[in-house]
């Protein structure tokens, strides 16, 4: 009998999956930029995410029929409410695949979650002389609350490095490690401004083999492929609802139990409290004890909803589609002139970074909304990465399930177009310097100077506010002000 052979099944997923199916259940990615614009090109996925209808009507759903204030209130409309606030529990620990859902914790967002960790367990566990390590890729929010926490009690806050290409160095991470004094852990799962995708797993075990803890900042990961804590042995895990296609302002924080129940509350107020007395209180059991006052009910339901999406569409057949998109965008952007792609390593996610010589990245972000691109310049809340990479800003692509080949190729027409203006552009004269041997030149009419614009700089500034007010549009004025310093 001969052996049937079946392809792999994330084969199988991707030849199954459709980003154009996909794209239909987003509304704004059918609209155009402005009245008569172009159409939209949305690649700022890193920044947030677009919203399926599932979604937006689960929320409007909520508000419309379903809103109650949660648990305690004994009529059918808030155990209603109450039992979609914990279903939505209920599909995070699955997707996490968490093994007890009162170790996910509801927060506003990954920030929030990062310091609510820096700051109740490293306030109870840290003391003077301990080591933090944080990465070079990492974004602001896992950096600056493990300064605070570490300042507070005599800490220090140490950095993995790494390498040209944007890879972390791990060999200099197990020295660090090797000290004795490391007590924990914080790096992202896949980096924001340079995609590069970290081995937390190899991580976590090397953390954990030193006697330390790991949280690993999930933020850009999620949307993007599984996720299974367990399978990591990561200690605390946090990531945001509107980098998942769900909303703002509700993200969530799973930490292992254990730990959890050792640390002090984060907030007080209502609904983490077991008792309360003008002596002493007592804190409710998890998730409660980290989940004070009124939540936001309305942004879990959402979340709920948006996993119930990614799910249905399957993270197995996204990877392959998105690791298309990576190699479309590095390709044709490394071969404008010009262009240098920031950000190369082996195992990347769904990010380019680039610059082009001689413009900026805000140029460029400008003139590509022009054309209904949108993108990210800036640094990215990574200003240590910028300084590492010896930039000060990138421009930023990043991709979602429903980004296409035809998003990628108007990128690069319309990165090409800026490409081409600046090598077109007329570059002014070098003006003839004065001899050495005549002094007295630029008085005898070498140089000629141009006479001010203005009584005074403060006089030249109320003229410039004066002319801006006769520009309605924010793209008049800036190309206003390019045309003066072209000047």
């Amino acid at each position: 009998m001969t052996a049937i052979a079946h392809p792999p099944a994330e084969v199988v997923a991707a030849k199954s999956f459709d980003p154009y199916r996909v794209r239909a259940d987003f509304p704004i990615l059918a609209t155009r930029v402005g009245p008569g614009g172009p159409p939209l090109v949305y690649l700022d996925n890193g920044a947030t995410t677009q919203k399926p209808r599932q979604v937006i009507d689960a929320i409007s759903t909520y508000y419309e029929s379903q809103n109650a204030n949660i648990h305690r209130g004994v009529y059918r409309l808030s155990q209603v409410a109450t039992e979609l606030y914990e279903s939505a529990r209920r599909k995070v620990a699955g997707f996490l695949n968490v093994a007890d859902e009162r170790e996910c914790l509801f927060v506003r967002g990954t920030t929030e979650g990062v310091n609510l960790v820096a700051g109740c367990w490293g306030r109870t566990n840290l003391q003077a002389g301990d080591e933090v390590l944080v990465s070079t890729l990492e974004h602001h929010s896992n950096i600056v609350p493990w300064q605070i926490a570490c300042e507070m009690v005599g800490a220090r806050v140490k950095v993995i490095p790494i390498n040209d290409a944007g890879e972390l160095d791990l060999t200099a991470y197990g020295e660090l490690l090797s000290s004795g004094r490391v007590r924990f852990v914080a790096v992202t799962h896949l980096s924001n401004a340079l995609g590069t995708v970290n081995d937390v797993k190899r991580m976590a075990a090397m953390a954990h083999r030193a006697g330390a803890k790991i949280l690993v900042d999930g933020a850009q990961w999620v949307a993007h492929a599984p996720t299974d804590v367990r399978d990591l042995d990561a200690d605390f895990y946090v990531f945001s609802g509107h980098k998942l296609f769900g909303p703002t302002g509700i993200g969530v924080l799973y930490g292992k139990r254990e730990l959890l129940e050792a640390m002090p509350p984060y907030m007080g107020g209502g609904d983490m409290i077991e008792s309360v007395t003008f002596e002493k209180s007592t804190y409710a059991p998890l998730p409660n004890k980290f989940e004070a006052g009124t939540p936001d009910i309305a942004g879990a339901v959402g979340l709920g909803a948006a996993i119930d999406y990614v799910q249905a569409v399957g993270l197995a057949g996204v990877m392959p589609h998105e690791k298309a998109l990576l190699d479309r965008a590095t390709s044709r952007l490394g071969a404008i002139r010009g262009v240098r792609i920031i950000g190369t390593a082996a195992n990347k996610g769904s990010v380019v970074s680039f610059v082009m010589d001689g413009v900026a990245s805000l140029d460029i972000g400008t003139r590509l909304d022009h054309d209904g691109v949108a993108i990210r310049t800036g640094h990215h809340c990574c200003q240590p990465l910028m300084a590492r990479m010896g930039v000060p800003s990138t421009v930023r692509a990043s991709f979602a399930m429903y980004t296409t080949p035809e998003d990628i190729d108007a990128l690069a027409t319309a990165v090409e177009k800026v490409a081409a203006a600046h090598a077109n552009k007329p570059r002014p004269a070098a003006a003839a310097r004065p001899s050495p041997a005549s002094p007295s030149s630029a008085a005898a009419g070498g140089l000629a100077f141009p006479k001010p614009s203005a009584a005074s700089p403060a006089a030249a500034a109320d003229e410039l506010a004066d002319f801006f007010d006769f520009l309605p549009e924010w793209d008049e004025r800036y190309q206003a002000l390019i045309e003066l310093g072209e000047k």
